[in-house]
């Protein structure tokens, strides 16, 4: 639907388009169909050979044109990293934005306020610090001509709470160690923090602290969610890193390459055995970097949710998912 400008006000789709058009002009005032038709002053339509390129192409006009009356796809999701960045004695960190610095990036995530509050209960739980990273570091491991004592630089590392690195209170492997537990544990490749809230939680039974020892539990159970929405999303992003075989409208047939989730390339389906071997060539050739968000904008991230939430509420279009040799494999988008 376009405006007095040629501009789009409205961006929709349907397998049935002129009964989807008739829907808009016999609408009743007051309903927002009549008031698109209202404000518009040309229809324009594209035939795509099939429902996920419907999908596609929607997401794609609206995020690039905001059209007014469209409200799916046009707010940006709010999506959050764990990002571990160069330091010394790196920090756990969430932001809401990539940038190429360097730094180890773990998401996309959902509900930065929930994921702040796990990183830092993790943080927490082993001591990382969690200074500004102009704070001067004094580890143990770096040697001092006149055994000069460093006085903590704030509250955790007086009460204990943090390693200290600031004041010489670890040496910089013991740093690194904690870590590696905190990485192993968001990886899914080890449990060492769940066995510390549990034994805390134990204590705080034994001695009749209930309040705290249901804190605890809490804050388990919120390190343990973003932990397997971690895992969720890497294995969406291995298990589509693939081809999409799809068959079109009147023989339309076409191959989508997924890479990491996102749509990398379009062509139509083979029909001979060479065209597919030539097919499965440019495959092989654009799958062979793998997948990464580093240079990914926000459209580009929205994009791959949305392709791993079309798998997700279709599950049975994951058999048409071909390993980059042209092969069938189970595939699983959880």
């Amino acid at each position: 639907m376009l405006g007095p400008a040629g501009d789009p006000i409205y961006v929709g789709k349907s397998v049935r388009v002129r009964g989807r058009l008739l829907s808009y002009f016999r609408a009743d005032r007051g309903e927002k169909a009549a008031e698109i038709i209202a404000y518009a002053h040309r229809i324009e339509w594209d035939y795509v050979p099939n429902e996920f390129a419907a999908v596609l192409r929607e997401f794609r006009l609206i995020r690039r044109w905001r059209p007014a009356f469209n409200v799916e796809h046009k707010r940006k999701r709010a999506v959050c990293f764990v990002k571990v960045p160069q330091e010394t004695a790196p920090r756990l960190l969430v932001t809401g934005q990539l940038q190429d610095d360097g730094a180890t990036y773990l998401g996309p995530l959902q509900g930065i306020d929930r994921v702040r509050r796990a990183v830092r209960d993790l943080a927490n739980l082993l001591e990382l610090r969690d200074c500004p990273a102009k704070t001067p570091l004094r580890l143990g491991d770096q040697g001092d001509l006149f055994g000069a004592a460093y006085p903590p630089l704030c509250v955790r590392a007086e009460l204990r709470r943090c390693l200290a690195p600031c004041a010489a209170g670890c040496t910089e492997s013991q740093y690194l160690d904690r870590l590696a537990m905190a990485l192993a544990f968001l990886d899914g490749d080890s449990d060492e923090p769940l066995s510390l809230f549990q034994r805390r939680q134990a204590q705080a039974v034994e001695r009749w602290q209930f309040e705290y020892a249901a804190e605890l539990e809490e804050r388990a159970t919120r390190l343990i969610g973003v932990r397997n929405e971690l895992a969720r999303v890497r294995g969406s992003m291995a298990a589509l890193s693939c081809v999409y075989d799809v068959p079109g409208h009147d023989g339309d047939d076409r191959w989508y390459v997924l890479n990491g989730g996102r749509v990398q390339d379009e062509m139509e389906a083979p029909r001979s055995v060479s065209a597919r071997r030539l097919a499965l060539r440019r495959v092989r050739r654009q799958l062979q970097r793998p997948a990464s968000l580093r240079h990914a904008g926000a459209d580009a991230i929205a994009e791959m949710l949305l392709v791993m939430r079309w798998f997700r509420r279709r599950p049975e279009e994951q058999a048409r998912l071909m390993a980059p040799d042209g092969t069938a494999e189970e595939r699983r988008i959880a």
